[in-house]
């Protein structure tokens, strides 16, 4: 009984996973305008496109952040910054990609942290679409660790600050 509830509690994670990231590849981002203030700095962010991150959710809500790491304190503390939401209600995620400027998939991005570039607010995650650009990158600007959006947490952000 217990290997069956188990079973079931892995195939709704999976499905529930898969969903969200097929959900995030038909959302497409939104440019940010230049009334779209960070929630967690409040920087304008469209001053800042190199870095720019956000957050959409189920019901349309989309939230801009002028880099990945304000991104990730507003996802990692939902209920301060979006009472009534939860991780759950999040249908995409897209951050700048370090080289081309593009809005890519957040979730499925890789992060380097530790390097020599800053970003609007000081340290930051640069983060990249593959995972082979962000070993070039921990090469040339001395990154000291690569992650994925699973792995961020708030002991990750605290040396950022």
């Amino acid at each position: 009984m217990k290997a069956i509830f188990r079973n079931i509690c892995i195939m709704f994670t999976v499905l529930f996973f898969g969903f969200s990231l097929a959900l995030a590849a038909d959302l497409k981002p939104h440019k940010a305008g230049p009334k779209d203030k960070c929630p967690v700095c409040g920087m304008f962010v469209a001053k800042y496109p190199d870095f720019a991150a956000q957050i959409t959710f189920r019901d349309g809500a989309t939230f801009h952040f002028d880099g990945a790491k304000d991104m990730f304190r507003f996802y990692l503390n939902l209920s301060r910054y979006a009472p009534g939401k939860k991780t759950t209600d999040v249908a995409a995620v897209f951050v700048t990609n370090y080289y081309d400027l593009s809005l890519v998939n957040g979730l499925t991005a890789y992060y380097v942290i530790g390097s020599d570039v800053y970003g609007p607010m000081g340290r930051e995650l640069i983060p990249f679409v593959r995972e082979t650009e962000a070993r070039d990158f921990m090469k040339d600007h001395h990154g000291t660790s690569r992650i994925r959006f699973r792995d961020v947490t708030p002991a990750i952000l605290k040396p950022l600050d």
